[in-house]
């Protein structure tokens, strides 16, 4: 053991007390912000998910960014046309499913139809509006968590009854519909269609669950007044993350307006930038209100060794090992509460994780909590950097002590 580590070691044992003082306000710091990252990143990730895989990654609708030019613009390059409608189009996707299919063969993961519509719901004497949504069941449990949201019923009910239907259960609320009942649409174009309640699904967005209704294509496409319709094109990747480069491509090769989930919620995604930075401020301020416990200890632990410091110089030991050995001390202080903080770090957020509780608003029943190395190894590192800057100014005063002033008495 070299010279310098024995002293520190010699005089973190000797102030006993004070160093447990240093080590536990260290473990605390370490493990209050190792607590506070897991439940905080891990109810964003959590929030995160289910936003994600709720919803289809890409949606490609029959829209276009830009709208199409004017004929006489394509004719001359002088021309502006203003104030004119653009040309009337067939509603929906053309070539859907050969489109699909260009899809899947080089993006992994799944691709479905659907068709995007608008009816008033009429039920005992009540009028609603609603979005209908033409679903392919099969393809549908590919894009989204349609089948683990039906509460009563299930997706495949849609194949068993002619004009089958799923109402959302804040929507069948609204109109005191029950599964069973018969329900009459209205679409945009006035046809009117007599539908049957076969399922409630409950996704647990009230603004979802209060305007979405579900059915097959084909009783989508007959309320819409056009055959073969399919007006959303539904991707779901197998890394959410590549959303935005799949509904590029898609763009650029369709043409149709692609979607992906990280354009829809970029405000959200933005938001939670500013959370984090919260986060990792407040967790910083709580380690730093831990170093100064190391600072005090230091600082306590100099002025007592102010005799012991001018005999190491005497003897010949230079300043930058008197200082050396102070800042060891603050290294020791902190790296004990260090691995002290990782236990009580993860002892709290296992803790957090098992509070049970229960919201008529929410899903969870339980915390969610991340367990993520990264944040033992940030605490850990700037808890050491914090106790070796707190030791290094008391550090600095003992090695500009001179043993002649000591010797006479000077403070």
């Amino acid at each position: 053991m070299s010279l310098v580590l024995s002293i520190a070691l010699t005089h973190v044992r000797a102030r006993a007390r004070q160093t447990l003082v240093g080590v536990i306000g260290v473990a605390t710091g370490v493990g209050f912000s190792v607590m506070m990252a897991a439940l905080m990143e891990g109810s964003q990730r959590d929030f995160v998910t289910q936003l994600v895989d709720a919803l289809p990654h890409v949606s490609v609708t029959d829209q276009r960014r830009e709208p199409p030019r004017q004929p006489a613009e394509g004719l001359f390059d002088m021309v502006e046309i203003r104030g004119l409608s653009t040309p009337a189009t067939r509603p929906g996707i053309k070539n859907p499913y050969a489109i699909m299919a260009s899809i899947e063969a080089w993006s992994p993961g799944a691709v479905a139809p659907s068709v995007q519509s608008k009816a008033v719901l009429r039920f005992a004497g009540r009028d609603t509006a609603a979005s209908v949504i033409g679903v392919d069941p099969r393809r549908e449990i590919g894009v989204s968590k349609l089948a683990t949201h039906i509460v009563k019923g299930s997706l495949d009910d849609l194949y068993k009854t002619s004009n089958a239907i799923i109402l959302g259960d804040g929507l069948a609320r609204k109109i005191g519909a029950r599964v069973g009942n018969s329900i009459t649409l209205v679409g945009g174009a006035g046809r009117t269609l007599s539908a049957n309640v076969v399922a409630l699904s409950h996704s647990g967005v009230n603004q979802i669950d209060e305007q979405q209704s579900y059915t097959l294509i084909k009783t989508a496409q007959i309320l819409a007044g056009q055959t073969g319709l399919v007006n959303e094109i539904r991707i779901k990747t197998l890394d959410a993350m590549d959303a935005r480069d799949v509904a590029a491509r898609v763009e650029r090769e369709t043409g149709y307006k692609s979607v992906s989930w990280l354009e829809a919620n970029e405000d959200l995604l933005s938001a939670f930038q500013i959370r984090n930075f919260i986060m990792f401020a407040v967790v910083g301020a709580i380690l730093l209100v831990a170093s100064f416990g190391t600072y005090n200890i230091i600082s306590t632990i100099t002025h007592e060794k102010t005799r012991d410091i001018a005999i190491m110089k005497s003897i010949g030991l230079p300043a930058r090992i008197v200082r050396r050995i102070f800042v060891l001390e603050g290294l020791i202080i902190g790296a004990l509460g260090l691995l002290a903080g990782w236990l009580l770090g993860f002892v709290l957020s296992w803790a957090m994780g098992q509070i049970e509780f229960k919201s008529p608003f929410m899903d969870a029943t339980r915390l969610p909590i991340l367990y993520s190395p990264l944040h033992y190894v940030i605490a850990g590192a700037v808890a050491l950097a914090a106790s070796a800057v707190a030791g290094y100014f008391p550090a600095r005063k003992a090695a500009s002590v001179q043993p002649v002033d000591i010797i006479r008495g000077a403070s």
